[in-house]
């Protein structure tokens, strides 16, 4: 009881009036009663920052559906199309209009009046409040009266609306009005957003893509491994930066590396020209991806980096290999296994050639071991990663929007899988000498990965943090990983196909039976079926040979679909957005997203189909999700104190 009235004592600090503590639950009340806000899942972008913006800015065709609900047959399909990436692409819409139009006055005065159409449309889902605060504070006034007048007394009022468009285009402020009403439409059509991992590695932008991420209001991360490596070398692991360096060699991406953190790439460079400067380190070219153009000369330079950081990372893992034995994946050391002299290499009791016998830096006697100059490369590198300011504030935002899983709303979110064992029971992974498995098990990697970042370099638990987040990368039974090993050195190194295997875990084999999937979800906590799904990314849908995204009678949705450049010939699209909105979930296939010019100019649409996965007749009410659920909390609290104050227990 005691508690129990110093918490009222507490909340009679924020609402110290029976007239406060009321409004405030009618407020509530309220907000309990409005439809959900819509969810956009998306997942596995790499670095596509450009298609990733598109998909934001036109909400994966949800504002066109706005638009077609708004003007039904009132304005022509290429009307209601040029409307639309007005909305997506304001600034550079007007750009193309101004060089067609002349005289933009009429054209102001007509386009301002549907924005507000369309506005209104979009915020009725939320209270005033929330809308206002969404208003740019220049222009709120003015949209919020055009807003309130267009709702029903527009007919009485018309000469008072007219007054205003009319003076905002007589003013010379037409322009910044529609930019400014573009923008917060944009940003109430998104009312939450999921990235289920990957942003980064083989596209360009990751770091773009993260710039717009820490800016954007509410979203969360689930980590993937091709983020959780690069999160290992911000954190100072020696491995994870030459991971992250042969990525980004592999596929060309210097941007994010250089343009975007300031990777001091020199050392490098210089290493690697000096000791291979008579190797034309021909299998280490640049990945290609559809739109690499064919005749892009090979980059000499590149190459020789490329492979010079990825004899580094093999000694550099088997160091890790050694101290961690728990990992069991000794079976990645192949250095030893090399028989230069023959030019094969023994796997399994079995030799294989070796298309590549220049391994300068490897001794044979101790090929593990990094040369001075190695050494010397991989510090400076190191010390780049840890000193950028740019990827340290990104890495933050990881880590503060960021865990490994999520339970919203009756999803259960994460990258990868939850490892499984070859029955379908979950399977254990060894963590400083505990066993762990199941929630258990992503909640303590959650804990170590997050020490490896913000705890002391004195803390004992640091390196571990740093080795678990490698083995994260690439280990047998890490969650956002799951598979036998990552052959990087057999698809290198050997022809034969047989060797470049990466045998996935149990869980992608048994994801498609629905009673595994529901013991999954109860594992996490999700005891109500009836609506509850797992969405996951990694492995890309190939649908164009006609797998399915929706598994397990629709309690898994993989929503992967290939937002990278080098996986469109496998999906056949590129890339998926999942919508969940107060009527259900569907699932929007996009097309190859081409340039900004086509989709503003043209008005072309990227978005393929669209495929309904669950439909409600019953409208989804904020009071039936998370957020409603803490929300009748508070309300229950305000109702204590209410009475409190009503009986005598509190003074107001």
């Amino acid at each position: 009881m005691e508690r129990s009235i110093e918490y009222l004592q507490l909340l009679a600090k924020s609402f110290p009036t029976i007239a406060a503590a009321s409004t405030e639950i009618i407020n509530l009340e309220a907000i309990l009663n409005l439809p959900k806000g819509t969810e956009h899942f998306v997942t596995d972008i790499h670095g596509e920052y450009d298609a990733f913006d598109y998909v934001l800015r036109s909400a994966s065709g949800v504002i066109q559906q706005k638009i077609d609900a708004v003007f039904g047959n009132e304005l022509s399909v290429d009307d209601k199309r040029s409307l639309s990436a007005l909305i997506s692409y304001p600034e550079a819409k007007l750009r193309v209009l101004k060089a067609d139009m002349p005289d933009m006055d009429e054209w102001y005065k007509v386009t301002l009046m549907q924005l507000i159409a369309v506005l209104t449309r979009v915020s009725s889902r939320y209270t005033r409040s929330k809308v206002r605060k969404a208003l740019p504070k220049d222009y709120a006034y003015i949209i919020e009266e055009l807003m309130h007048e267009s709702r029903g007394t527009f007919n009485s009022k018309i000469d008072y609306i007219k007054a205003i468009i009319d003076t905002i285009v007589s003013t010379g402020r037409a322009k910044d009005y529609v930019i400014a009403i573009a923008n917060v439409t944009r940003s109430l059509v998104i009312d939450h957003l999921h990235i289920i991992g990957d942003i980064y590695d083989r596209g360009p932008g990751a770091h773009r893509i993260m710039d717009m991420l820490c800016g954007f209001k509410d979203f969360d991360i689930q980590w993937g491994n091709h983020d959780l490596v690069w999160m290992g070398a911000a954190a100072g692991s020696a491995p994870c930066v030459a991971n992250v360096l042969r990525n980004s060699l592999k596929y060309a991406d210097m941007g994010t590396l250089e343009d975007g953190y300031g990777i001091n790439l020199l050392p490098l460079a210089t290493f690697a020209m000096e000791t291979y400067a008579d190797d034309p380190c021909a299998l280490f070219g640049p990945v290609k991806s559809d739109d690499t153009p064919a005749d892009m000369p090979p980059t000499r330079l590149m190459s020789q980096m490329h492979k010079a950081i990825a004899v580094i990372q093999f000694k550099l893992e088997a160091a890790v290999i050694a101290r961690h034995p728990e990992f069991r994946m000794e079976s990645r050391n192949l250095l030893d296994k090399m028989d230069l002299t023959h030019g094969v290499i023994s796997i399994g009791g079995k030799e294989y050639k070796l298309l590549d016998t220049n391994f300068p830096t490897v001794d044979p006697s101790d090929p593990y071991r990094l040369t001075p100059a190695e050494q010397n490369v991989i510090d400076r590198l190191v010390h780049s990663f840890t000193s950028s300011q740019t990827l340290a504030r990104h890495m933050e935002c990881l880590f503060s929007h960021g865990s490994l899983y999520l339970v919203h709303n009756n999803n259960l979110l994460y990258h990868g899988s939850v490892p499984l064992n070859e029955d379908g029971t979950l399977a254990s992974m060894e963590i400083q000498g505990v066993e762990y498995k199941g929630k258990e098990l992503f909640d303590t990697i959650d804990k170590y990965v997050r020490t490896a970042f913000y705890a002391s370099d004195d803390d004992p638990f640091k390196q571990y943090g740093r080795d678990l987040i490698w083995y994260l990368w690439c280990g047998p039974v890490s969650p956002p990983f799951d598979k036998q090993r990552m052959a990087t050195f057999e698809r290198y190194f050997i022809a034969e196909k047989e060797t470049h295997d990466e045998r996935k875990g149990n869980y992608y084999r048994l994801k498609n039976n629905r009673e595994i999937c529901e013991m999954i979800l109860r594992e996490f906590g999700i005891t109500e079926m009836e609506h509850a799904h797992i969405i996951n990314g990694h492995i890309p849908v190939k649908e164009a040979k006609g797998e399915s995204p929706i598994k397990a009678d629709g309690r898994l949705l993989v929503i992967d679909g290939g937002f990278s450049k080098v996986y469109h010939r496998q999906t056949g699209i590129a890339g998926y957005t999942l919508i969940y909105n107060s009527h259900g979930m569907r699932l929007v296939r996009h097309h190859p997203f081409e340039s900004i010019h086509q989709s503003v100019a043209q008005g072309m649409d990227v978005i393929a189909a669209t495929q309904v996965v669950e439909y409600t007749d019953r409208q989804i009410l904020v009071r039936d999700t998370d957020k409603g659920k803490r929300i009748m909390a508070r309300v229950n609290d305000l109702r204590e104190l209410l009475q409190a104050y009503r009986s005598g227990l509190l003074r107001p």
